[in-house]
């Protein structure tokens, strides 16, 4: 982790934090976080990479980490990650990047790769498979308690979480997330209270992880995290053809909750996945979760270094 050099860069009027190791000559990796994450959540994956000849750079997405708020969070989207991405890899002089990314990291690698294809040489994603753009099923056919669904509703989530410190609304939400099953609160229960303060932390997630997510949370606060991915899920992107032809591996935790949201299994094992990206390589860690970066490194670094190898 030492190793590890911390920059800012002020680009589309914010001030974003970058994480970066590796030889400045060497192909650029950029790592991009979901939620409740940061760039730290690819800490496992940007010394690996970076070992083995690549140069890694992670960011804190603008109201996230260290990175300064969106200037009008009303207007905030996934397109404002998009042009950061944009903007970083231009401040820095690299013409083409991998794109790592997890979670609703993935709508903006995504996006960028489909709006930029020429600037992508691959790109690896964790869980989360190329859909078409618009309203999920999954949001109303799941119930009423299901935690999107809370965490879209403004004022919701923010009184939620405003009740215990950011420490444990993330020590929650991990705990939550590493489970097998969808989060959902019953009708007259709020998610925080989901999880009992007994239970322990995964056995892969420790006490100084979680300090070092917290002391980020505690800055930035939950309210920019919570509209995007959530509050921006139907944003439009003006993209006629959705179809993302660079070179692309799927990494999948086949216990992940996610992929018990509507549809979303058969999407991937029935190929029609690759009807939105027609280069596409799965690869599933049968005992992996939602966290299956952290989880499971051992197993996931393979994955992305021989793929990093291959397209390089």
């Amino acid at each position: 982790m030492d190793q590890i050099v911390h920059k800012f860069l002020q680009v589309n009027g914010v001030k974003l934090h970058l994480a970066e190791i590796g030889n400045e000559s060497s192909p650029a990796v950029v790592f991009v976080h979901g939620f409740p994450e940061i760039w730290y959540s690819w800490r496992h994956q940007m010394i690996a990479v970076a070992g083995a000849g690549f140069r890694a750079i992670a960011l804190d997405c603008r109201g996230y980490g260290l990175s300064d708020p969106p200037p009008d969070i009303n207007k905030f989207g996934f397109s404002d990650i998009v042009d950061d991405i944009l903007a970083i890899i231009d401040s820095l002089a690299i013409n083409k990047i991998f794109l790592v990314a997890k979670d609703a990291g993935v709508r903006s690698a995504y996006v960028f790769t489909l709006r930029y294809p020429t600037r992508v040489t691959g790109v690896i994603a964790l869980g989360i498979p190329h859909t078409p753009f618009g309203s999920p099923r999954y949001l109303t056919e799941l119930p009423e308690g299901f935690y999107i669904n809370r965490w879209r509703e403004p004022g919701r989530a923010e009184a939620d979480f405003g009740r215990p410190d950011a420490k444990t609304v993330v020590r929650n939400i991990y705990i939550m997330f590493s489970r097998s099953e969808i989060p959902i609160a019953s009708e007259n229960q709020e998610i925080m209270d989901i999880v009992d303060a007994s239970t322990p932390l995964p056995s892969w997630f420790t006490e100084e992880d979680l300090s070092a997510y917290a002391a980020l949370y505690e800055k930035s606060g939950f309210h920019n995290s919570l509209k995007v991915p959530y509050r921006v899920i139907e944003e439009e992107y003006g993209i006629e053809d959705p179809v993302i032809k660079n070179p692309m591996l799927l990494i999948v935790g086949e216990k992940d909750y996610f992929l018990k949201f509507t549809g979303v299994e058969d999407f991937i094992k029935s190929g029609m996945v690759k009807q939105f990206a027609s280069d596409l390589e799965v690869e599933y860690l049968p005992e992996g979760g939602h966290f299956v970066q952290e989880q499971f490194p051992e197993k996931v670094n393979p994955l992305i270094i021989a793929f990093l190898r291959k397209h390089c």
